[in-house]
């Protein structure tokens, strides 16, 4: 496997949108083209962090801090990183670009309600019975980007998944922003 000088690409979009479904399709992607590829989802970061960061405003800005430095630990280190993780506010984005050799942001425009309809984790249907204030789209404002690199219609859009891998492979880099 090659490693390319180290990227940054961002899956963003509301929960239950698609990005770890995506990013898994452009990490396949890359790995069929010889090029390593490191998925931080956001879920399973939480997961692997202790304390275990919360889901308040302050939690927030200091999960998605650290995780846009880990993911730009890895880049400067030569690898290409896929973050799936919401992000809700484009300052926490804004943070992931600036710190990274070269960035790419994927935008997951999926509906909400295609997203409260998969629903996979419950967490719409918590948050329509009151169980869960701060999920970003329902509860909590999501910020959705203003100029996107790549916009996705969901986990399985094919053509998105292509477009960031072929941008990620050796020799399909476009500088963006």
């Amino acid at each position: 496997m090659t490693a390319l000088g180290g990227a940054v690409a961002w899956f963003t979009g509301l929960p239950a949108s698609g990005k770890s479904t995506l990013a898994g399709r452009v990490r396949d992607r890359l790995s069929r083209a010889g090029v390593r590829a490191v998925l931080l989802d956001g879920d399973e970061v939480r997961r692997a962090l202790v304390p275990a960061p919360g889901y308040g405003p302050a939690d927030r800005d200091a999960f998605y801090a650290t995780l846009a430095r880990l993911a730009s630990l890895l880049a400067h280190q030569g690898h290409v990183v896929l973050v799936a993780a919401t992000a809700p506010r484009r300052a926490y984005r804004a943070q992931g670009r600036s710190l990274a050799p070269r960035f790419l942001e994927v935008y997951l425009a999926t509906p909400a309600a295609d997203c409260q309809a998969r629903d996979p984790k419950g967490l719409w249907a918590a948050a329509e019975a009151g169980d869960l204030r701060e999920l970003p789209g329902a509860g909590a404002p999501y910020e959705a980007p203003a100029s996107p690199d790549v916009v996705a219609q969901g986990g399985e859009d094919e053509s998105a998944a292509r477009e960031v891998a072929t941008r990620l492979a050796p020799g399909g880099w476009a500088e963006v922003r």
